[in-house]
């Protein structure tokens, strides 16, 4: 089939798919906010009755002893608590199920996650799979978790995935190579807070990645073909608190406001592309994690400006709203030219922040077999504003490579 037919058909279905979007009933978690709402959770969870609950997190976190007063809160509180903290970054199948037995084991009735969002999404995953007697695989695409999970609540302690108010988990599938996306309204977490202060510990590496990724949430949110009028709104003010408030935590860390600040261009940015979905940035990011274990929001910076710059001429006048909230406008500009100071905005970050223009460890090898595969996400899961072909996907991943700098430096995350 020529191109440009099967263009007319990816719209066409998009199109369905947003018709339906209009009309899921998204429900968003009850949400605490502000300094210590950790704790304010806890304790709303032992009022609603919660008896016997297991906390997913990661064995850092329990480490440097972040998790420990929210244990004792809710021990305090009369909950018996136990914990599962195998995930790692990226969690895989094998880590999942390893929850899964546990929370049998151990009787729970509800999970808390905490932790960045590979502690959530397994979370949201051991709860699927608590209830649901079926393989992870099985689970894999939209609408697959029949069962209503385990209650889930979650305590973000990064602003990045936003996946506290998302309805999508990413699971890594290691014997295929591949990141299986599972999304379900079921999935999104009951409970959440925003507590900036849990966050001032990140190293910058972190804070960088994982706020580039939560401004990928929002930009990809906006420019897509799925867009509504109560995405954007979400999609717009997250951008415009990110731009704002990133450098600032990047120059100090132990700023508390800006990291609240943070917290919330997240979620907001979660709430727009749970709805309006996201793009190529993400497709090939989801496959340099698969490959290379890139982190997703390393990945999603380094990708972002280069998808951009493709997608430019089909989203001017979006990229341009987004350079007016960013404060990059001024008289006389036209919308190319904002269109432009966006994309250069998101380079300089990038380099201030010390994330690289492409990814070193990428092999020409796996381009064609990477290209596939984020085509195949992204043509029948995103409205992107334009579309690439096979022959321009692969040039586009293989211009991705960055060659070896000896003494460069960058950022990682966790």
């Amino acid at each position: 089939m020529p191109f440009s037919l099967r263009v007319l058909f990816y719209r066409f279905y998009m199109a369905l798919l947003k018709l339906s979007i209009r009309i899921l009933p998204f429900k968003q978690p009850r949400l605490f906010t502000g300094a210590d709402s950790a704790l304010a959770l806890c304790d709303a969870l032992a009022a609603d009755g919660t008896k016997r609950l297991m906390i997913v997190t990661d064995a850092v976190l329990m480490k440097i002893g972040l998790v420990d007063p929210i244990k004792q809160r809710l021990e305090d509180a009369g909950i018996q608590v136990t914990v599962y903290d195998g995930v790692e970054p990226d969690p895989s199948v094998e880590q999942i199920e390893a929850g899964v037995t546990q929370v049998k084991a151990d009787q729970a009735e509800a999970i808390l996650a905490i932790g960045g969002g590979s502690s959530i999404d397994a979370a949201k995953v051991i709860a699927a799979r608590a209830t649901n007697n079926k393989p992870i695989r099985r689970m894999e695409g939209l609408f697959r978790v029949f069962r209503r999970p385990l209650p889930l609540h979650a305590i973000p302690t990064t602003a990045g995935t936003g996946s506290e108010v998302t309805i999508a988990a990413v699971v890594s599938d290691l014997e295929r190579q591949k990141k299986m996306s599972i999304i379900d309204l079921k999935l999104a977490p009951v409970t959440a807070c925003l507590d900036g202060k849990l966050m001032a510990g990140l190293p910058p590496g972190v804070t960088a990645a994982t706020g580039m990724d939560a401004l990928t949430h929002a930009v990809e949110a906006y420019i897509s073909r799925n867009a509504l009028k109560r995405t954007d709104t979400e999609a717009l003010e997250a951008t415009r608190l990110i731009m704002e408030h990133l450098p600032k935590v990047m120059a100090d860390g132990n700023n508390i406001e800006s990291r609240q600040q943070m917290a919330q261009a997240s979620y907001q940015a979660g709430i727009a592309f749970t709805q309006a979905g996201v793009g190529y940035v993400h497709a090939i990011s989801h496959n340099f994690g698969a490959r290379y274990h890139t982190p997703h929001g390393l990945g999603n910076a380094i990708v972002l400006p280069h998808v951009l710059e493709f997608s430019k001429s089909a989203c001017t006048e979006r990229l341009a709203d987004l350079a007016r909230v960013s404060g990059l406008d001024s008289n006389g500009a036209s919308n190319a030219e904002l269109a432009d100071r966006f994309i250069q905005r998101i380079r300089d970050m990038n380099a201030e922040f010390g994330i690289p223009t492409g990814l070193e460890a990428l092999q020409d090898a796996d381009v064609p077999a990477i290209a596939k595969a984020a085509m195949a996400e992204a043509h029948f899961t995103y409205a992107v504003p334009r579309y690439m072909d096979r022959a321009t996907c692969e040039a586009f991943v293989r211009s991705l490579k960055l060659d070896p700098q000896p003494d460069s430096t960058t950022a990682q995350a966790a």
